[in-house]
């Protein structure tokens, strides 16, 4: 049953075009993830399917009596209501069923319109509202019911937004980044939710594993058109490397025939026949398809960063408290060159306060923090970039100089380095205060990564990016020879990144756990299902340390085996790219050496790690 159609429509802000006849349905069912470059429209479609605004061209055909509920990224709340009042005076129709019977009970002589309200609340089990919303208030940790709007943060007024889409029961429920504000625990909550619920969605997510698990189907708008994929995720990211892959074949013969073409051109007497007419007018399908090019980018930079020394950043005891709360308790631990960690742990529980200590903007209560003399410090915060009213993209690059130093002498300009974070020309001399969220992200990340440290520190700097500048994130990452600590609620982010973990428990509890998410979830999941079949009659079934599994490698040899295996997976893929350009690309002599030695290069590193696995996999099974 098609619940929505969107025909033809387009968006346009002054000579900005966002986006052109864009055409697509959304059916009873469907689970739909909606995938773009920041920028390009995503949110401002979000709007116009949801009625907010209207398209410039082509018009959107909703089911009648269809309810739709949209959960946007800032939404509208009376800042004079209560969490309560907020739920109790929403436009749900359950309130109404609810309203209804009170009003026939006040007449119990009209017993037909009685019965009528009667039957209304149990078809809508309208008799458990109450129970319901403080339920789903409980998940999304909106447990003061009397607070009111105007004294919550901007996390808690988005979760007390899509408790209200929630109760809704809408039959088509449009989200834009509802996983943004909640926590690890809230998200696997409501991934939980919408993968079980029989309900219709269409939503703006970067969370890729809030995708994987919930969407049953993915569009992407990628250069002004609409792709289409019946599948999850995973299904959508392997059709779409086929589709690119393809792309670039269908270029590179076209280039081959463009070059034939041109000299049969070039060698032509001016009266043609109505023959060379003909493939006259075909050279112009071919040269216009030779032409085509992905306007794709990847963030290269070549940091001219200073080389960590032996002593890194040091925490000899150290203790932190605020008022009566105790966040650490004399916390001691060395960092080591080229070290990965990841941050999670809930709200309150002193991820923010142990980054502002390591920085030196908090100071210790006891103990004390030692940094060395090399450490160059990146801190990328959740506050983001201050906006100056009347600048330009450009002229927040040059604050830092009009040319950026690189390794080996080498140094680029301030537009340069602007276009390797996806900002082309003309967007460079747009005005910041008219960047999308995302965009400004970037800007910011760019702003932050130009200083050259060697100790990275990144809270929480997924939120707000696209899917494909997170891609371009991870691969630079990747490459980034110093230090690293990362706080996000992204799970697939920090799969691929982190070497170990720092679960902030609370109660100046600070666990490190020798493994990306995956691995922890794994395990906290298997210790549930422990409590459940086996006496907790001994302590060191509860640590992982103590645990059979990993009992046969050292702290630093699990932290090695998890790291080898994301190196080796990622070797294979550059590898195998490498290998499929050798037939597609038209290099000449001189190329096909280089990239002959840099394959080379590839597969000795690629044997040598693989050795190394094999090492610890047969000290772990042994």
């Amino acid at each position: 049953m098609n619940y929505l159609s969107v025909e033809n429509i387009s968006k346009s802000y002054g000579e900005r075009v966002l986006f052109e006849n864009i055409s697509f349905g959304i059916n009873e069912g469907q689970k739909i993830g909606f995938v773009a470059k920041n920028g390009t429209g995503k949110t401002s479609i979000l709007n116009i399917i949801s009625g907010i605004n209207k398209p410039d061209t082509g018009k959107v055909v909703i089911r009648k009596e269809l309810k739709v509920s949209y959960l946007s990224q800032d939404p509208k709340l009376n800042p004079n209501f209560t969490v309560e009042e907020i739920i109790n005076t929403s436009d749900n129709f359950i309130l109404k069923v609810i309203a209804n019977y009170e009003k026939a009970i006040l007449h119990p002589e009209d017993s037909e319109a009685l019965q009528k309200a009667f039957d209304e609340m149990e078809a809508n089990q309208a008799w458990d509202f109450e129970t319901t919303y403080k339920q789903i208030l409980s998940k999304l940790k909106l447990h003061d019911l009397e607070q009111k709007v105007s004294s919550m943060s901007g996390g808690q007024k988005k979760r007390l937004a899509l408790a209200n889409a929630l109760l809704n029961q809408p039959d088509l429920l449009i989200l834009d980044e509802p996983t943004n504000h909640l926590d690890l625990e809230m998200i696997e909550w409501l991934e939980s939710f919408f993968a079980n619920a029989k309900i219709t969605l269409f939503m703006v997510t970067h969370d890729r594993f809030f995708l994987e698990r919930v969407c049953n189907e993915i569009v992407e708008l990628d250069e002004g058109i609409l792709y289409g994929y019946k599948g999850n995720y995973s299904y959508y990211l392997e059709k779409r490397d086929a589709r690119i892959e393809n792309f670039a074949s269908e270029t590179s013969k076209a280039k081959q025939l463009y070059k034939k073409e041109l000299d049969w051109m070039r060698r032509q007497p001016k009266a043609r026949t109505t023959k060379s007419k003909s493939r006259i007018d075909d050279f112009q399908d071919i040269k216009s398809r030779a032409n085509q090019r992905r306007n794709d980018h990847e963030v290269q930079l070549e940091l001219n960063m200073e080389r960590l020394g032996s002593k890194i950043v040091e925490l000899h005891s150290v203790s932190k408290s605020f008022d009566d709360k105790k966040l650490l308790d004399k916390f001691n631990y060395n960092f080591q060159k080229g070290e990965r960690v990841g941050i999670i742990g809930k709200n309150g529980t002193g991820k923010s306060t142990f980054l502002n200590m390591i920085t030196g903007s908090v100071f210790p209560d006891g103990g004390k923090v030692v940094i060395g003399d090399t450490v160059k410090f990146g801190y990328y915060t959740q506050s983001g970039i201050h906006i100056k009213e009347g600048q330009k993209v450009i002229d927040v690059v040059r604050e830092y100089g009009d040319y950026i130093p690189l390794k080996k002498g080498r140094q680029i300009s301030a537009q340069q380095l602007l276009e390797r974070f996806l900002f082309d020309r003309k967007k460079q001399y747009d005005f910041v205060e008219k960047l999308s969220g995302g965009e400004r992200k970037r800007l910011y990340l760019c702003t932050v990564l130009i200083k050259n440290p060697n100790f990275l520190i990144l809270d929480e700097p997924t939120n707000d990016l696209d899917i494909v500048t997170l891609n371009v994130l991870e691969n630079f990452l990747l490459d980034f020879p110093g230090c690293l600590i990362v706080v996000s609620h992204d799970r697939y982010f920090m799969d691929k990144i982190v070497d170990h973990l720092f679960i902030f428990r609370g109660d100046c509890v600070i666990d490190d756990f020798p493994g990306n998410y995956s691995d922890f979830r794994t395990y906290e999941d298997s210790k549930q299902l422990e409590k459940k079949t086996i006496s907790e009659d001994s302590t060191t079934k509860n640590n992982w340390k103590a645990q059979d599994t990993k009992a046969k490698l050292s702290y630093n040899e699990q932290k090695e085996y998890a790291k080898l295996e994301r190196e080796i997976a990622k070797l294979e893929k550059e590898k195998n790219d490498l290998e499929s350009k050798f037939a597609t690309e038209n290099w000449e002599g001189e190329e096909i050496d280089k990239q002959s030695k840099i394959l080379q290069e590839m597969m000795q590193s690629l044997e040598s790690k693989t050795e190394r696995w094999f090492e610890l996999s047969d000290k772990l099974e042994g």
